[in-house]
């Protein structure tokens, strides 16, 4: 069997993978982890192979998922892994920076490109303004959803500024690896909400009941604040 037709999992086993030019990371299933599970639709803004929209759609089996990316490979390797977990996407091939459509969501995820230099090979986005990126997300959230987010942490500083001229209840989520500082964070608005930001104590990123057991952020926290 070749390395493209084999399968890797997230979740522990519970989404299932074709291995290709792009693979997601731990980042996909932390970002679906920090979801609300009030959420009924969802825009997955650079879905790639749909790493994010496949973990989520197992925390929220009733979620309805649309997924816009700008290449057409991504979004051929994503329908088939959706295909082979028994998923519905919407894929829509669009750039976020330049769509317009009338339609917006309860919730808009992405993990945005904040690489810099050269394209990578498999031609997702890379280079893009992460200001224009983050205020066209938000964009497309209805009045009182949520953008959720996950970068770097080098680059938290645009996002937040973009997401705060139309955001409240901002919580910032930081991730830590070998490191003594965060290596990535989550952040998520709501739309239209005048609540202030909340910085947590945040987590390792290999931490296993999120990677492994399949649980949500907001699980997790709940039985760390019954402890």
């Amino acid at each position: 069997m070749s390395e493209k037709q084999e399968i890797f999992t997230l979740l522990g086993g519970r989404v299932k993978i074709h291995r290709g030019t792009y693979n997601p990371t731990s980042d996909a299933v932390w970002l679906a982890s920090f979801v609300p599970d009030t959420v009924k639709t969802v825009l997955d803004v650079g879905i790639g192979t749909g790493g994010v929209s496949l973990c989520l759609a197992h925390h929220l089996p009733d979620i309805q998922i649309t997924g816009i990316d700008t290449s057409d490979q991504m979004l051929a390797q994503c329908r088939k892994n959706a295909e082979l977990n028994n998923q519905s996407i919407e894929l829509i091939n669009t750039d976020i920076t330049t769509w317009r459509p009338s339609r917006t969501f309860d919730a808009v995820i992405s993990n945005p490109p904040y690489f810099r230099g050269n394209p990578a090979h498999h031609n997702a986005h890379h280079n893009a303004d992460l200001t224009l990126w983050t205020q066209r997300c938000v964009a497309r959230t209805r009045p009182n959803g949520y953008c959720c987010m996950i970068m770097d942490a080098l680059t938290l500083d645009r996002v937040i500024s973009a997401m705060s001229a139309h955001c409240g209840d901002i919580q910032i989520f930081p991730l830590f690896g070998a490191r003594t500082t965060a290596e990535r964070v989550l952040i998520r608005g709501r739309v239209g909400s005048r609540a202030g930001t909340t910085l947590h104590q945040g987590l390792p990123m290999n931490y296993p009941p999120i990677l492994r057991d399949g649980l949500t952020i907001a699980q997790v926290l709940a039985t760390l604040s019954q402890k």
